[in-house]
């Protein structure tokens, strides 16, 4: 087992002076206040630092709503002690809440204090609890640092019980390389314990008290690296044991066994890990390894940080998921709502609840789906079925014939939308000077291909450089029949009219009187529909204005007629 080192044997408070309880006065406002916690408690902690005489000087008369520098206002005092004070303060300025630790300018460490708090300043370490101010003012030297509402101490964490493996990695991590940092600026903490080290609301540690604390008290040490080791490794012990390595108890824990030396964390309690445990070890025991295990100890925090970077890395737990309970049905869901209670010791049969739509309610439900189905079929047909006898039964007047078979047959219509035969076409301009339009191409103008087309002649403007009113097409049927519409496309926006020669025409009138105006529009594809019933062999397609051609003319191209019944 290993012994204790020389550092650690002095448990008791070694600064000559009575217990804290003891020491701490009532305040200017009459309240008998604790000492503040991290800052002035030594009892129990195992150091090598000393505490030298100062000249008792007598506190400031201060208290709360008095303002240093027109800035701090003093809120409640927390602790008085030794000479100094400390305050929960406002800084006005900022409107956040600070730490102010106060003594006479005359006080034997009043010089001490202001040297330690401006070097702790200049560190801006963040770990640590930031330094904001230190003055001498009005015989008063104060010290305003950082207040973490929000930062909860060890202390307070280690009451609620040991921490889980990995918090315990992440606490020696972070301080150990904080002190490190800290030494190699010459730099000494010296009064490391759970309520000096604060764990913020992020999950950070940070350290409170760098060098001042030391210096209110007057510690001092000749091997500071050692002395904030081995306060590490007791932090550490604490954090897996919820025990303080030394035998009296401190800081709301209790202390090992009297007698027996100092033991392992995980010979203290199961389940400790074994790695933590044995880093806590080699952090307090500076004197060599212990006689079982050969480890090196740890005299500085530079080689503490050099140990924990050696262990394998302590990953946190996987969070947990409690599966939630199973869906309990009610009684009255399982259809037992006013039963009877079954007699105790009788053998209830579990009733299987109905598969989906076979109670009442869902047959119910099933007759009347089906029976709204068949009615809204039913009435589907019905109004289809009086649509297509409403269609049929519509007279067309258009389309109806007036001759009559001479068996005496009433009149029958000939079917809608027949496609009419074009049996031949000419070119008709009536007002050219040599009456002709381009006669060897007129054939496209009906040839059914929309790539093929029959154009006029090239024009200055687009009605026909103003020499004429138009040119057309002469569109032979054959005989005389019943013309429903004629649909015309162009090739580019064209405005056309329908023209009819009369139905007693014997031979192709060659006069434009001859044609008269049954229909008209304007577009690429033009439908052409009489406004009444036109029976003619003879059809002109007029063109009235024509399009550009692109190359400084406007011509007219016809790409296709069709004629239909």
């Amino acid at each position: 087992m290993a012994e204790r080192s020389t550092a650690a044997v002095d448990v008791a408070d070694n600064s000559g002076d009575k217990p804290l309880a003891a020491k701490a006065e009532s305040t200017a406002d009459g309240v008998a206040q604790n000492p503040e916690r991290g800052t002035d408690s030594d009892e129990g902690q195992g150091s090598e630092g000393t505490e030298s005489p100062g000249k008792k000087a007598s506190p400031p008369e201060l208290h709360s709503g008095h303002k240093l520098a027109r800035r701090y206002r003093l809120e409640e005092c927390v602790t008085r002690l030794d000479g100094f004070s400390s305050w929960r303060a406002v800084d006005e300025k900022l409107r956040r809440a600070v730490g102010v630790h106060i003594l006479p300018a005359d006080h034997a460490r009043a010089r001490s204090v202001l040297a330690a708090a401006r070097s702790s300043a200049l560190l801006g370490d963040p770990r640590f609890v930031q330094v904001l101010d230190a003055v001498e003012e009005n015989d008063l030297v104060y010290v305003v640092h950082e207040w973490l509402p929000d930062a909860t101490e060890m202390g307070t964490l280690l009451a609620a019980g040991p921490l889980e493996p990995h918090d315990a990695y992440q606490m020696v991590s972070q301080v150990a390389s904080a002190m490190a940092a800290a030494h190699r600026e010459g730099l000494a903490h010296l009064r490391l314990n759970p309520n000096a080290v604060l764990r913020a609301s992020t999950g950070q540690w940070r350290i409170r008290g760098l060098a001042v604390n030391a210096a209110l008290r007057g510690i001092s040490s000749d091997t500071p690296q050692r002395t904030d080791t081995e306060s590490i490794g007791a932090l550490l012990y604490a954090a897996l044991t919820q025990r303080w390595p030394y035998e009296n108890d401190a800081y709301g824990l209790s202390g090992l066994p009297k007698d027996i030396g100092l033991i392992a964390p995980d010979q203290v309690r199961a389940g400790v890990h074994r790695g933590l445990s044995e880093l806590a070890m080699r952090a307090l025991v500076n004197d060599g390894a212990t006689a079982s295990r050969h480890e090196a100890p740890c005299t500085t925090p530079e080689e503490l940080v050099k140990a924990i970077g050696e262990m394998p890395r302590i990953r946190p737990p996987e969070p947990t998921f409690t599966a939630p309970p199973d869906y309990q049905r009610t009684t009255y869901q399982q259809g037992t709502y006013g039963r009877p209670a079954p007699r105790p010791g009788a053998a209830q049969p579990i009733t299987p609840p109905p598969p989906p739509l076979q109670s009442r309610t869902g047959k119910v439900l099933k007759w009347a789906v089906s029976a709204l189905l068949i009615a809204a079929l039913g009435l589907g047909s019905w109004q289809l079925a009086d649509a297509l006898m409403d269609h049929g039964d519509k007279p067309d007047d258009t389309n109806k014939t007036q001759t009559k078979d001479g068996g005496g047959k009433s009149p029958r219509k000939p079917l809608a939308g027949k496609p009419i035969a074009i049996k031949g076409a000419r070119d008709f301009d009536p007002f050219g000077p040599d009456h002709s339009e381009k006669p060897a191409t007129i054939g496209n103008a009906y040839d059914s291909s929309a790539s093929t087309y029959w154009q006029t002649d090239g024009y200055l403007s687009p009605q026909f450089g103003n020499l004429k009113s138009g040119v057309g097409v002469i569109l032979d049927l054959g005989k005389a029949q019943q013309v429903g519409k004629v649909t015309v496309s162009f090739v580019g926006e064209t405005s056309v009219e329908l023209r009819a020669a009369s139905a007693n025409a014997g031979s192709e009138p060659t006069s434009f009187d001859a044609y008269s105006k049954a229909a008209g529009g304007s577009g690429t594809t033009v439908v052409l529909k009489p406004n009444e019933s036109l029976k003619t062999q003879y059809l002109l397609v007029w063109l009235t204005k024509l399009p550009a051609d692109g190359q400084g003319y406007w011509r007219g191209r016809v790409a296709d007629i069709k004629v239909t019944g």
